[in-house]
């Protein structure tokens, strides 16, 4: 116990003190890769400012999807219903202890179902829970939500075994088909799954306890209230439009239009429940649980407060990755680590340079499309199975996302908090999950 307070202080306080604003962090990342891509792959200035901004906007689609993700939980989140559910959800917490395991639990089963679902719920029931019990530091409540996020990628929403299970997948010829039996359900991965699910919410509690004598950060101290929605009521003589602005049987037929292509979606598609399904269902309920237009628009406009952020960060990460992978820098990296694997240290020195990787390339998708053509062949050569090194960069790409603010923006966004508020927590999560996962892909 008196390691992990020194170390997880110690960590708070460096973050405290010396990490920047999350755009900041974007725009030196981004100056040290230019610089890098100069020293290392002799790209030229003018190479490396071409491939800048070449890729600066292929992450729009993306971006637009995270910041829905963070305008229709929290829409939804505001509707009374959902609001009675999290406050009921929140009582099953007493104690500080139970408030910290009990949001750790629930954001990391949420992670497991869709990464961008457990973002939302992470958030929205460490805010209720921050509502109701007392002497909690809210920083760690809101890191422990976010804890949950790291095993999104061995969870259903996993972007690369889902996608390599795909027929006609860009490494299909060099890999074939490997279906999610030998990915997801493998026996490595259940494994770290398992090991994590069941200890980060006492890792986390135990942060807790090293934080005991100093001074805590409570949620009162945070624009939490901000999460209320103020709606003015209509006067008492309508015109037409404020009867349509009103009208309950609007919002009603166009959410049941859109429940009914969630089911169809279901039903053609089965349990499929990509980042798109997972926004268009909250939009959907949102209209129809806020009860008409006037007070769903309302709730959208106090949302779309929270988004800056994630539309000005994620084209700089998009330039970044640009830079990665037309200068090489990314397939340099890599290699490095294939050559110094054997077939038995090949699946942990992946993982680790996936997790190396995913700092500059911090979407899974674009990160196997950068990593999977060198690792696969070099995999298959080395006699390793091909499942498993592409579980070995999955795992890479979520583990050190703990200390990536990317993906943490949706869920600071509607928390309240900045990056360094969470972020040295984030650091005691990053340096204890890498052993169950090494072990899980050593000896599994």
């Amino acid at each position: 116990m008196t390691i992990l307070k020194s170390l997880t202080n110690f960590f708070d306080r460096m973050v405290q003190r010396f990490l920047p604003d999350a755009f900041l962090f974007a725009v030196i990342l981004t100056l040290a890769v230019f610089l890098m891509g100069i020293v290392f792959t002799g790209s030229t200035p003018i190479q490396m400012v071409e491939y800048w901004g070449n890729g600066f906007w292929d992450l729009l689609a993306f971006a637009m999807q995270m910041s829905l993700i963070v305008v229709t939980g929290y829409v939804l989140a505001n509707t009374p219903i959902i609001k009675r559910w999290l406050v009921k959800i929140s009582t099953l917490a007493k104690t500080p202890g139970q408030a910290i395991m009990l949001v750790t639990f629930i954001a990391t089963v949420a992670s497991l179902i869709n990464y961008g679902f457990g973002l939302v719920v992470g958030a929205l029931i460490a805010i209720q829970v921050a509502k109701r019990v007392q002497s909690l530091d809210y920083r760690l409540l809101v890191a422990s939500a976010y804890s949950g996020f790291l095993v999104w990628h061995g969870g259903l929403s996993g972007s690369i075994p889902l996608l390599i299970a795909t027929p006609d997948h860009f490494l299909e010829d060099s890999m074939g088909i490997i279906p999610v039996s030998e990915t997801m359900f493998s026996g490595f991965n259940l494994f770290i799954v398992f090991v994590l699910v069941i200890t980060l919410p006492f890792l986390n509690r135990l942060m807790l306890k090293s934080r005991e004598g100093l001074e805590i950060t409570s949620a009162k101290n945070w624009e939490t209230d901000s999460f209320e929605d103020k709606v003015e009521e209509p006067a008492e003589s309508l015109t037409p439009s404020d009867r349509l602005e009103n009208s309950q049987i609007i919002s009603l037929l166009i959410g049941l239009l859109g429940i009914a292509f969630i089911v169809y979606h279901f039903v053609t598609n089965g349990f499929d429940l990509n980042i798109n399904i997972v926004n268009f269902t909250m939009l959907f309920l949102g209209v129809i649980l806020h009860r008409t237009p006037r007070r769903f628009l309302a709730s959208v406009n106090n949302a779309v407060k929270n988004v800056g952020g994630i539309i000005v960060q994620f084209p700089f990460y998009a330039g970044i990755m640009g830079m990665m992978v037309a200068s090489g820098l990314s397939e340099s990296m890599s290699l490095w680590f294939v050559n110094i694997s054997t077939e038995f240290t090949y699946p942990l020195f992946t993982f680790i340079s996936a997790g190396i990787v995913n700092f500059f390339v911090p979407s899974g998708g674009g990160q196997w499309a950068v990593q999977g053509p060198i690792m696969i062949p070099a995999g298959i050569e080395i006699g390793v199975d091909s499942a498993k090194t592409a579980m070995a960069v999955a795992w890479g790409d979520a583990w050190t996302n703990m200390i990536q603010p990317f993906w943490a923006l949706p869920l600071l966004a509607i928390a309240g908090l900045k990056v360094r508020d969470i972020m040295g927590f984030c650091v005691i999560i990053l340096l204890y999950s890498f052993f169950p996962i090494a072990i899980g892909l050593l000896f599994f």
